[in-house]
This record gives structure tokens, sequence and C-alpha cells, in this order.
């Protein structure tokens, strides 16, 4: 067997024969690491398993139709961004910040996930005695639960043959490691490899794997870029360490749509499903105040309601400040230059603060006009009014395009008690049947400013 060194980006997974200090395929600097490569010799000692399904070409036209099972995972926030429930033999990986609760939500379903089948949760990670003491802590009922805490990929493949559990949890996959790889687990090569073995089993066996994956500092997946490629859904955890609300979205979804979210309330008893997350966001909500707006945003088939918070103060700096918390400080830099343009508002004299309620995160173009008139309200110290919810694109010339979903927009807002909506005129003809709200409807930044009065 042959041995030779490589150096392999940290990041994107390039393979070079010498040290360079910038990766030429990602662009990062200071990523490459120094690996010793095996050579695989001609009797196939190190042959790698990976195939799986049929052994000759099939026409597509005549090849019978696979039905893909899905398994209940108990969580009906998660089966809503998963597309349903776990697909039998799909591979998912569930990435987040350290502590955010990808442990606690996976132990939580392992209890009720597989329809009584076992289910094995390997730990690289933690120890028996510290899973044991989070599952007493979480009061659910493990009596189908193996758990195994295990970070050779080799003899986890042998409990799995032994076990043949519905579903696997490994946690993580960055611990994982293959004895024939001379690197450290962690390592692009390990990650790639180890994960690939588990793939394979997946879906030779029908096995649905669930694969808990790092962040690096920025926030993207560690490891090689390979990996989200290799799963059939990629699933993000997000939220504030410090707030209780946590958000899980898809990123890549081979068996349903990636614009479902799934929000969750982090307690004592671990995590809780929040099936209605307008009413959590929503609660303790000023009143008579100025810089607040409500807006109806869509996540995926879900209208959800949010307050927007925009504080607009003196500035002491010569460049003034802008500073944004769920919201993106581009889009807010770009309607605060509207507002400045079109209404002659000088905030270039003013320090700009802008916050999302409950620690949701909104990057939809129909918030526009809530966080303008949050602006507006703010610098002028005129509080909106409690009753009514807005939403609306701003166009650069302070016109309000449509937006979609506008009819389960307004009816949300109904449910939840406003009294008045303020839509977009283009958005008019599809809500002429709606009768029990009053719809105000804006063509352009200068009518809405208008109706709350100058």
């Amino acid at each position: 067997m042959k041995k030779n060194t490589q150096f392999v980006c940290s990041e994107c997974g390039y393979t070079s024969a010498k040290w360079l200090g910038k990766c030429p395929s990602c662009g990062q600097w200071n990523t490459m690491e120094e690996h010793t490569a095996i050579e695989e010799d001609k009797k196939g000692a190190n042959k790698r398993l990976l195939s799986f399904g049929d052994d000759e070409p099939v026409l597509l036209s005549t090849s019978d139709n696979e039905e893909y099972l899905r398994s209940d995972t108990g969580c009906g926030e998660l089966n809503r961004v998963l597309g349903g429930g776990l697909v039998d033999g799909s591979a998912v990986l569930l990435c987040g910040e350290p502590g955010i609760g990808k442990s606690t939500l996976l132990l939580q379903i392992s209890s009720t996930v597989g329809g009584g089948s076992p289910v094995l949760y390997v730990s690289g990670e933690e120890s028996r005695g510290q899973i044991k003491l989070r599952a007493n802590r979480l009061c659910a009922n493990y009596n189908n639960l193996y758990v195994l805490t295990e970070a050779n990929v080799e003899k986890i493949l042998n409990y799995i043959d032994k076990i043949k559990p519905a579903v696997v949890v490994i946690d993580s996959i960055q611990t994982m490691y293959l004895d024939r790889i001379n690197s450290a687990p962690g390592s692009v090569s390990q990650v790639r490899e180890g994960a690939m073995c588990f793939i394979n089993k997946a879906k030779s066996e029908g096995i649905s794997m669930i694969l808990v994956g790092h962040v690096n500092k920025e926030g993207a997946i560690a490891g090689p870029k390979v990996l989200e490629h290799m799963v059939d859904a990629v699933l993000y955890f997000e939220g504030e360490r410090r707030q209780s609300v946590r958000v899980i979205r898809a990123a890549k979804n081979r068996f349903g749509s990636t614009n479902e979210i799934g929000v969750f309330e982090m307690t004592d008893k671990g995590l809780c499903e929040v099936p209605n997350p307008s009413e959590m966001l929503l609660s303790g909500r000023p009143v008579g105040v100025s810089g607040n707006c409500t807006v109806c945003v869509v996540e995926g088939s879900r209208p959800l309601l949010a307050e927007i918070q925009a504080l607009v103060t003196t500035t002491y700096f010569p460049s003034p400040r802008r500073t944004s918390s769920g919201y993106d400080t581009n889009r807010a830099c770009l309607i605060i230059a509207v507002l400045e343009k079109r209404l002659g508002l000088r905030f270039s004299q003013f320090d700009a603060y802008i916050n999302v309620i409950g620690g949701l995160r909104i990057d939809e173009p129909a918030s526009d006009l809530a966080l303008a008139l949050a602006l507006v309200s703010s610098i002028k110290d005129i509080p909106i009014p409690d009753d009514i919810a807005v939403m609306g694109e701003l166009g650069l010339s302070g016109e309000l395009r449509a937006v979609s979903g506008a009819v389960m927009r307004v009816k949300e807002c109904a449910r939840l008690g406003f009294r008045r909506v303020m839509v977009p005129a283009l958005n008019s003809e599809e809500l002429k049947e709606i009768n029990d709200i009053e719809i105000i409807k804006v063509k352009s930044i200068f009518d809405a400013i208008r109706i709350f009065g100058n």
C-alpha cells in the first residue's frame, strides 16, 4: 500500500500536491492542511462499498414506480419542514450553532420516530450518562431507543447490521473516523468518506439516516461542500441563544419544499412546538409607541405576523450608524435611501437601529413597507395605529409592488384581531371578496404616509 502527502482545503475540499497560502477554489487563506493519502492497491483492499440499486441500466419509461414511505417524526413542525415526514432510505443533514438544540431535538423525536421500530442514536461527543441525563429531563419514552457512544464508522455499521434500526442518528459527522484514512476526525477526507459510508448504508437498506453537522465561524456547514450535495435534505437550526425561539429551515430537500419553516420554543423540558407563531411573536406588543409596525410575511405555506421596530436617534458620529437585528442591513439602507430621496427626510443626521421581535429573521420584500413606516414613525415620533398591519414591496421610485399570497395574509391578519390592513393597490382585484377587515389600498409610499398624516 502506497502513501503520499497532499494538502486539502478545510473549507471546500480542494486538493493540491503542495502547500498554498490561498485556496484556488474557494479563495480562503490558510485553509490548506496536510494529509496522508492512501492509494488503493490493485486487490481493492480499501475499496469503498458505494454501489446500491440496480446493476444494469433500465429504461426509465419501463421501470416500476417506487413508493417512498414517510415516517412520522412525532413533531409536526419538523414534519412540515421535511415535507410530511422522514422518508425511508433518506439522508438528512441537520446543522446549527453550538448549543442551539440539535441534540435535544433529535433525542426528543427518537422516542416517536420509526413507528415502534428500533432507533439507534450514535453519539461521538457525549457519554451514555450525559445522554441519559438529558433523556430524563425530556421525560420521554425510550423503550425502542438504542444508544451507542462510538466514533469508529466500521464498528457503527456493524452495530447497525446487528440491531437493524429504522432510523439512525449520527451526532455528529465531524467526530466520526475511518481507520484506513490517516487524518484526524473532522478533516475533509474523514467527513466525506464517513458520510459516504452512512449514506450508502441508508440507500441500500432503506434506513433513514440523520446526520448532525457542525458550522464554522461564518455560519456555513463545516467540512467539504460536497457533503451538502451527497445528502437528500439539509436543515438549518437557527435562533439566538439568549432567546427562546428556534427556527428550522430547509436549504435543500429532494422530497419536499424548501420554503417551509418549523418554529420551536426552548423550555426547561426541551423544545416545544409553536403551531401558531404569530400569537407568540406579537405577545407583549407595546401600545401607542412610535417606531413599531406589524407586518405579515409568508414562510412556505404559512403566513406569519411579526413586529418590526425602528429607533431613529441623533448621531454623534461623522457617519451615522445603521444596525439591524433580524433584518438585512443592506436592504434597510436601501429603504432609508428611498425615504431620504423621495420624502426629503434627513436620515443622514440620525442613527437607525432596526429590530425584529422574537428572534425571527425576515428576508421577504413584502416587509419593505412595514420597515419604511416604522422608520418614518420613529423619526417623526408619531405612533402607527395598533389595529393595522401592512405589507408591500417598496421600489426605488417610492412605488409599491404587489405581494404574493395576499389573500391568506389578509385572512391571517383578520384572524388575529386586526381591523385594518394596508396592501398595495395592485392586489386589490384578488381581495374583493374579503369583507371581515378594512383593506387600505395604496399605490406608493406617499399615499401610505398621507393616510397616517404629515
